[in-house]
């Protein structure tokens, strides 16, 4: 039986010397960005996604502690925008630049008991 899988599409960057141009340091060089296809098994995403998931689930919890602590608040709210790797690594964006247009969104709200 076939394991379970998804496509990912993403890029790969890198940087090539650009021959014969010389920029004030040196060689000219240019970003390259090549868009590569990958079959993905859907049980290694899960178990990256599960630990990238702790690793924030320990951070926010750790951040609410000192809100409440130092201001009486609480966080209430918290959106994240994820990307997924060539080789299936889970990786949090950054806003600026970094901004992705295929970054999912992840959002957890809160839930009063």
């Amino acid at each position: 039986m076939e394991e379970d899988s998804i496509w990912i599409v993403t890029s790969e960057e890198g940087i090539e010397s650009v021959e014969g141009q010389k920029g004030f340091l040196g060689d000219t060089r240019k970003k390259l960005l090549n868009i590569v296809e990958v079959k993905l098994p859907i049980a290694e995403l899960e178990q990256k996604m599960e630990g990238f998931l702790k690793l924030v689930g320990r951070l926010f919890q750790q951040a609410n502690q000192q809100v409440e602590l130092n201001s009486g608040m609480r966080l209430d709210e918290v959106q994240l925008l994820v990307e997924i790797g060539a080789k299936g690594e889970v990786k949090l964006v950054a806003g600026g630049e970094a901004t992705s247009k295929g970054a999912i969104t992840l959002k957890f709200k809160r839930i009063d008991s």
